[in-house]
């Protein structure tokens, strides 16, 4: 892999690449079929103790193709604190990844990425689980696992995480 140009802002601590795929309310996905490239985002919860990113989609569609033909992708988690006027910078701060998407058949795997998923991006994690999912659901929906391989990052200097 190449290193990242601007060395000055390379994140070089997991933690912090850990941190922005936490706090990132999406993530988006780069795969290619046929030497064509589409991207698409989407919501997504982190386990740092799998590494791993789950997603929920529709069982059909152009994703789908693509990712039973070719399960690599790249992808992309921004925390994005907008344009400094007056500075020509922006605020932000990004981990890029590299990994292979896999779908869930096991319920329990099924079940605990859907509750990851509501804690990390739900406001209120137990008011929406006031009324869980029920086995039904669970059992219908489509989640994918991005297994990650390789991380890297950047962020403009002022991006502090509160630990």
């Amino acid at each position: 892999m190449r290193d990242i140009r601007r060395k000055e802002k390379a994140i070089t601590e997991e933690k912090e690449l850990i941190t922005i795929l936490q706090k990132a309310k999406y993530v988006t996905i780069a795969m290619c079929k046929d030497n064509e490239p589409y991207l698409v985002s989407m919501s997504h919860g982190y386990d740092p103790e799998k590494n791993c990113i789950y997603f929920h989609c529709a069982r059909e569609g152009k994703k789908m193709d693509i990712l039973k033909e070719n399960n690599v992708v790249w992808g992309q988690a921004l925390f994005d604190n907008g344009y400094i006027q007056g500075k020509c910078n922006h605020s932000y701060a990004t981990t890029m990844f590299k990994g292979t998407v896999s779908f869930l058949e096991d319920f329990e795997e099924k079940k605990a990425a859907l509750y990851l998923m509501v804690y990390q991006l739900e406001d209120d994690p137990e008011a929406y689980l006031s009324k869980p999912p029920t086995e039904k659901s669970i059992t219908n929906v489509t989640i994918g696992r991005i297994d990650i391989e390789y991380m890297s990052g950047k962020k403009e200097k002022s991006i502090v995480f509160d630990d």
